[in-house]
């Protein structure tokens, strides 16, 4: 098939949806690919890089429109783009159907088939393609980065010489994938992070990432629905009061709050309120990456920047992903490359529209001149996250006591009845057990202790701790079998050498694997 990238006619979009290395992994795919002339410029890549893939470079768009089998795109086609579209021909995009009902019937009539890269399903085998968990991240990771340069002030707090620098206190409303890559870069930037979703099961995530989980004293329902692929429901109007109440304890005291919050085809709901804004300090900063579908600011303003009459900056763009032009370009372009993957199972590079395929109906939402979207549920449903474990209730310094206490007296017990059965065991081998048992049994008992804390002492450096078990265990044979070595029998002294001897050569063997396995680390 020739699958071709047209460029991007939405203004300020940088992406492009094809490049070289995406471009060369399609070639052995059996495809051919074709490349508007400019279409990567603003990602980083020249048609020059393109051509030393082997992709043609087309002048028009018309052009490409006409041959290309396949058009990958970035953002939802315009008109006229759509206009061009024929019979067999299959668009991949982006391209939002809830809110694009005339495109799409538009798209449907046409004959092409039409495959929302927003609409993959998620499910385990398609995370390769999921392309909006791609952009999420770098809009998380960009959102920070934003945040901090309107901040203009450290996110990690220091003690200097002319004076101590608090951290600054950072919310993220939303631990999807967009908010988890938003925690993750705030904590690595030494912010002091809190973090709020109305899925409790996240908890345990936000927690491993070194950030604080933002809890409600809230007894109900939570949502009026269960969530699905992976996305919050909408919220029941108790928990939104009970939400709303604690943003408005919280807003006085963040100086960053980083909003992410969205329901899919449905508008972002509002979250942060205009007087939780106005309690906000001046110099904080809002970033509302839900902007384009209304924002979960009252007041942000879609792709502008605004600052408030109490000095808060609202940044409400809608490019964030578009920002990093060459890193969402390439793994926007590996989605691209997977999904064609599935499209053409055979090695001849035809394209085979399954249409039982979970993926591929999942995503389809025009194909044989019908309008395919919503489409069914997938068979294999998403994993739900478990949810966390009950916190154990905090204890006062009284029961905490009285607990120490408790277990102290059992460990107790436990040691006198041990030493009582050891003493009582000792008593019956003294009174019935030959002479010579009790010389053989000291020698166990302090090849025992002496070998094994001589060899289990040695630094960790230089044999790894299962080493160290082994060799402890090859000391104890050593040291009893000297202890034994002097007697008179001729039987026992060379089974002591010998033991002495195969011992050593476990021991000498243990420190040289681990000093050849340290060897691999050392810097040449």
């Amino acid at each position: 098939m020739r699958i071709g990238t047209p460029t991007e006619v939405f203004e300020g979009e940088n992406r492009v949806a094809m490049t070289p290395d995406s471009a060369t992994a399609l070639q052995k795919l059996g495809h051919t690919c074709l490349i508007q002339s400019g279409a990567g410029l603003k990602a980083g890549f020249s048609d020059a890089a393109y051509e030393a893939a082997g992709v043609e470079v087309v002048k028009t768009a018309a052009d490409l429109w006409a041959k290309a089998e396949v058009v990958a795109k970035v953002r939802p086609p315009s008109e006229a783009e759509v206009a061009m579209l024929k019979d067999g021909q299959t668009l991949i995009s982006f391209f939002y159907p809830g809110s694009n009902e005339a495109l799409m019937k538009q798209a449907a009539d046409t004959g092409a088939s039409v495959i929302a890269m927003d609409m993959v399903p998620r499910i385990s085998r398609a995370q390769k393609m999921d392309a909006l968990s791609s952009m999420a991240n770098i809009a998380g990771y960009r959102a920070v980065i934003e945040a901090g340069n309107n901040f203009g002030r450290f996110f990690t707090g220091q003690v200097t010489a002319a004076g101590k620098v608090p951290p600054a206190k950072v919310l993220v409303i939303g631990a999807g994938v967009a908010g988890l890559a938003a925690i993750g870069t705030s904590t690595s930037l030494g912010a002091i992070t809190l973090a709020f979703d109305v899925r409790p099961e996240v908890a345990e995530q936000i927690e491993s990432m070194g950030a604080e989980f933002v809890y409600l004293d809230f007894e109900g329902p939570a949502q009026d629905g269960a969530a699905t692929g992976g996305y919050a429901a909408p919220s029941s109007p108790e928990f939104r009061e009970a939400q709303l109440k604690k943003f408005r304890e919280l807003a006085p005291q963040v100086d960053i709050v980083i909003s992410t919050a969205l329901i899919p085809n449905r508008p972002a709901p509002v979250l942060w309120t205009r007087d939780m804004v106005e309690m906000m300090k001046p110099g904080s900063v809002i970033v509302d990456l839900a902007a384009e579908r209304g924002g979960n600011c009252e007041l942000t303003v879609p792709d502008q920047k605004i600052v408030t009459d109490n000095g808060v900056t609202i940044v409400g763009y809608t490019d964030f992903p578009s920002r990093m032009a060459a890193q969402a370009s390439t793994l926007y372009a590996t989605n691209i490359r997977h999904m064609m993957t599935d499209l053409t199972p055979g090695k001849d590079g035809v394209v085979n529209h399954n249409m039982e395929d979970d993926v591929i109906r999942g995503a389809t939402v025009t194909h044989a001149k019908a309008v395919t979207f919503p489409p069914p549920p997938p068979k294999v449903q998403a994993i739900a996250a478990q949810k966390p474990k009950e916190k154990a209730k905090e204890l006062t310094p009284e029961e905490r006591k009285a607990q120490d206490i408790a277990a102290f007296k059992a460990q107790t017990r436990s040691q006198v009845g041990v030493l009582l059965v050891g003493g009582l065991l000792m008593l019956l081998i003294g009174a019935y057990a030959p002479e010579s048992f009790m010389s053989h049994f000291i020698v166990f008992a302090l090849a025992c202790f002496v070998g094994f804390q001589v060899i289990w002492n040695v630094s960790h450096a230089l044999h790894t701790p299962l080493m160290a078990v082994t060799n402890a265990i090859s000391g104890i044979v050593i040291l009893g079998a000297l202890l034994q070595i002097g007697a008179g029998n001729w039987l026992v002294v060379i089974l002591s050498f010998v033991s002495v001897l195969i011992a050593s050569i476990n021991i000498v063997g243990g420190f040289l694997v681990t000093r050849r396995m340290l060897a691999m680390f050392q810097k040449s």
